[in-house]
């Protein structure tokens, strides 16, 4: 029993940081029901693909490649795939990584029972556990036709047309720092 507390003692010290929340990791993109990724999405399917740029980046790279002058910019933006119109809308999300620290406070108690002043107040070493918190940013579009039917559902027959689409949109986005290079490659 003594070994087991031990190792527990152990990975818990080298490990610092007991995580409460994870942020999915997506590499390349994910379909998914938006209100399963996060609350407050449509419950449409969604494609979602994580964004390492900047927060409107995709706003701006979307208002310039569609020249949509900043009018409608986040929904109804229209798209043709072989002469038929499709829309999309777009949001940026945030989901955050929670932990707490306690590799320091952990240390500062036995510094504090080292050099001999285990309940005085004004320890040398008397840090709090820290939560800390990290930011992960998606970008979540939903598709659909002129109808208003969810083209990336998995009955749709549009379906491979529209993440084909996607996919090569989320390739152009992260390629392109200059989103006005983007009005030239059409």
């Amino acid at each position: 029993m003594k070994n087991v507390f031990v190792v527990v003692v152990v990975l818990i010290f080298f490990q610092s940081c007991i995580p409460l929340r994870l942020a999915p990791n997506i590499e390349d993109y994910k379909i998914t029901k938006g209100k399963t990724f996060k609350r407050g999405l449509p419950k449409q399917r969604v494609f979602v693909f994580e964004d390492p740029k900047n927060e409107s980046e995709f706003y701006n790279y979307i208002n310039t490649k569609f020249q949509l002058y900043n009018a409608d910019v986040f929904d109804n933006v229209p798209f043709f795939i072989n002469n038929t119109p499709y829309y999309f809308s777009f949001y940026e999300v945030e989901k955050k990584d929670k932990s707490i620290d306690i590799l320091s406070p952990t240390l500062g108690v036995l510094a504090n029972r080292a050099i001999g002043s285990e309940n005085n107040p004004s320890d040398l070493f008397n840090e709090q556990p820290k939560v800390r918190i990290d930011g992960n940013y998606y970008i979540a579009i939903i598709a659909y036709d002129e109808t208003g039917k969810d083209c990336l559902d998995k009955k749709s027959l549009s379906r491979p047309l529209v993440l084909n689409y996607l996919r090569a949109l989320k390739k152009e986005y992260l390629a392109t720092h200059n989103y006005n290079e983007v009005l030239f490659k059409n």
